[in-house]
């Protein structure tokens, strides 16, 4: 568990406390089962999320599968082993040129020391974690942040840009348009210092509204939220922008 289950105790308390909204979806979600991945490399973390960027969860399981096969005998490879590896071979299973650049800047970036081993991690602070790893090629803060929650199980990671989380948000707080990154993080304010469990909740939102069991409010909530687009309308061959 991310805490032992006294500490829980008290973070589901301090949310339904800080928030009755939160409070209302933590009930209808159930237990918390957000679990660290202290096993794992930090270059195993975010050597899969560089391969599950931009592709769906099918075809980045098939390319991870095809890029593991490429080192028999290994559950991962380890930096050396990549770097050792002919780019072309790499695009060969799958991945772009971006990607396989990005590959060999992270085993690079891990074997000089920029990308510290997981004992080093567990003793640095959030803040220092990100600015170190977002000089990784195509590693940026949004990654970072999922291994802080997902590997390191840091309990105030708060990833406002994520739209799983703003979607969430929307849902659970019944408001009608996307609440903007900053405008969340600043609500989110709230539900320090326990805001990685506040962001897990906000992703269950969206599968308890697919499953019709989403609680509606109890309350009205004013948040800023994302301006809709303007509609373009098309008149032979010419672009007529119609307001909102």
């Amino acid at each position: 568990m991310i805490a032992p289950p006294a500490e829980l105790n008290r973070m589901r308390r301090h949310l339904r406390a800080a928030d009755p909204v939160l409070a209302q979806l933590l009930r209808a979600a159930g237990r918390f089962t957000l679990e660290p991945r202290l096993a794992h490399t930090p270059f195993w973390s975010l050597a899969r999320a560089i391969a599950n960027q931009q592709l769906n969860g099918t075809a980045a399981a098939t390319i991870l599968a095809r890029f593991v096969a490429l080192y028999p005998g290994h559950e991962f490879p380890a930096p050396r082993q990549v770097l050792a590896t002919d780019d072309l071979t790499l695009r060969g299973v799958g991945f772009s040129f971006a990607k396989v650049a990005a590959l060999k800047d992270l085993a690079e970036k891990t074997e000089t020391g920029v990308v510290p081993s997981t004992r080093s991690l567990v003793a640095m602070a959030d803040s220092e974690i990100i600015e170190r790893l977002t000089q990784v090629r195509g590693v940026g803060r949004w990654t970072v942040e999922m291994l802080l929650m997902f590997q390191l199980g840091r309990p105030d990671v708060f990833p406002a840009d994520d739209f799983g989380i703003q979607n969430g948000f929307r849902l659970a707080y019944g408001i009608r348009a996307m609440p903007t990154p900053r405008a969340l993080a600043d609500y989110a304010l709230r539900w320090a210092p326990y805001r990685t469990m506040a962001a897990w909740y906000l992703w269950r939102a969206v599968d308890l509204d697919k499953l019709g069991k989403l609680p509606t409010p109890p309350l009205r909530t004013r948040i800023k939220t994302v301006k809709p687009k303007p509609r373009l309308k098309r008149r032979g061959a010419i672009c007529i922008t119609v307001p909102p």
